[in-house]
């Protein structure tokens, strides 16, 4: 389990974590989310030590990171794939992260394969494009076998097919019992393999909660309705809005209801569908007033 508690921190007159808490639970892939600025980063790096916070701690599974005998059997992290020396080979790279840690050459070797890097071991890192140099960094994450993973934009770079694969990676990691916190920008991906989501705004939490109350929350019980006499519909559903010359929209039935409703008035209608919020349609109320950088339209 990693957790956050009270985080403050402060770079010169910027406040960049206003009270950060949160727990990042074992089993589940934890989506951590918010505008540029919103603190995610500066979070992962105090949690790992790199920074230090003004206020509030960081514990891993119960433990401050700089006090666990084997950090990278615990928590493995990735939070900037370029931080290498380019001059290594991805196996070297690797390796002199596993002798750090009593690890040997066997787990370099299985964090390879596991990461697709296999083929490409003595080349350069130097070399490596983006999506290669997140394969190793992922890699690094998972050398010690770790209890606890954290990624930083881990999507970053990757072509479909990483993509698909990092989806399928974190999904097994959270099926072992692992606790994941991944952070990205990318809504559609953490739609798609997050159990939990973290969104955050200003240095603090925002909202706290499983992706599917977020997603139902935000979609309001409303109902699409589409028919040929729209006026006959709304008669039926006095609860309805009209969104379109032959749509309506209806908050506070399910959808079963509203077709029980028509059929009850004999009204004809074509479609009859549960409004379903994306989790980038959440992120975007939540942080309409937490974005620090916001671009002029035209």
């Amino acid at each position: 389990m990693i957790e956050v508690n009270g985080l403050r921190k402060r770079f010169g007159p910027q406040l960049a974590l206003d009270g950060m808490t949160f727990k990042v639970e074992p089993g589940k892939v934890t989506g951590f989310v918010g505008p540029n600025g919103a603190g995610k980063s500066t979070t992962m790096r105090v949690v790992l030590g790199l920074d230090a916070a003004d206020e509030g701690t960081t514990l891993v599974d119960g433990q401050r990171y700089r006090q666990l005998r084997q950090p990278l059997c615990v928590l493995g992290s990735l939070l900037d794939a370029s931080a290498l020396q380019p001059s290594r080979t991805a196996r070297d790279h690797l390796l002199w992260m596993a002798h750090s840690q009593g690890l040997t050459g066997k787990r370099v070797d299985a964090v390879l394969g596991q990461t697709g890097l296999t083929g490409v071991a003595k080349r350069r890192a130097g070399g490596f494009s983006l999506g290669m140099r997140q394969r190793l960094g992922i890699a690094s994450a998972l050398l010690g076998d770790p209890r606890a993973v954290m990624l930083d934009e881990p999507f970053n770079g990757m072509d479909p097919e990483g993509i698909v694969w990092v989806r399928g990676l974190l999904r097994s990691l959270a099926a072992d019992g692992r606790a994941v916190l991944v952070s990205s920008h990318l809504m559609s991906e953490l739609e798609d393999v997050a159990d939990h989501v973290i969104i955050v705004g200003r240095g603090k939490v925002i909202a706290d909660t499983s992706v599917k109350d977020l997603l139902t929350s935000a979609s309001g019980g409303r109902v699409n309705v589409r028919s040929q006499d729209v006026a006959a519909a709304l008669a039926a559903l006095p609860e309805g809005e009209p969104t379109g010359p032959s749509t309506l929209t209806v908050t506070g039935m399910t959808a079963e209801a509203v077709v029980a409703r028509l059929n009850g008035h004999g009204v004809p209608f074509s479609e009859v569908s549960a409004h379903r919020a994306s989790l980038e349609d959440a992120y975007m109320d939540l942080t309409r007033e937490a974005v620090e950088y916001r671009g002029v339209s035209s």
